[in-house]
């Protein structure tokens, strides 16, 4: 239980402090568009600046579903520790917030409260996406399968450091799966 309640205390100063920014630092662009449709499914996380709830996250998945109700169902799901750790399983729900280019979302884990996501890069294909938060405090790199390659993942560490934030932060999940 009070487990319950320091991740809920947690939670909400994320979201409470998601509109400040540092001193300096730039308003932060999302892509132009995203076709929410493409967008929804499953998303390795390949590389974070993790919250204390993925510190230690192995095979790190996201997933989204697009509610009628126009809400996004999200299941966050990783092994604890190991590849054989504990499988963990979290379920908070985004809202978008600009529907002119689906890439300014709200992401409550808590209710009131909905933390900053932006998505500011997406491959034409939909293969790799980058989800910051205007902050700069956290982000995740996220693919469609549980590798990047390298070049492109340097390219992106690139990219994250021009949008201010510290890369030295930016830590590889673990991702192994079999086949």
């Amino acid at each position: 239980m009070k487990r319950l309640i320091y991740l809920s205390i947690i939670l909400s100063l994320l979201a409470l402090t998601s509109a400040c920014t540092e001193e300096g630092d730039p308003p932060m662009d999302t892509v132009k568009h995203v076709d929410i449709q493409r967008f929804m499914g499953d998303w390795y996380v390949i590389a974070n600046i993790p919250t204390f709830v993925e510190k230690g996250a192995h095979n790190a998945i996201e997933s989204y579903a697009l509610n009628e109700d126009g809400t996004i169902a999200t299941t966050f799901t990783f092994n604890k520790d190991a590849f054989d750790g504990p499988r963990k399983e979290h379920h908070p729900t985004g809202f978008i917030r600009d529907t002119s280019t689906n890439a300014l979302w709200g992401m409550q884990f808590i209710w009131p409260f909905k933390a900053d996501f932006r998505i500011v890069w997406l491959e034409p294909d939909y293969g790799i996406t980058v989800i910051a938060r205007e902050k700069r405090d956290y982000v995740w790199i996220m693919a469609r399968g549980p590798e990047i390659e390298a070049a492109k993942y340097e390219e992106i560490l690139a990219f994250i450091g021009g949008l201010g934030y510290d890369v030295g932060q930016i830590q590889r999940v673990p991702q192994r799966w079999p086949g």
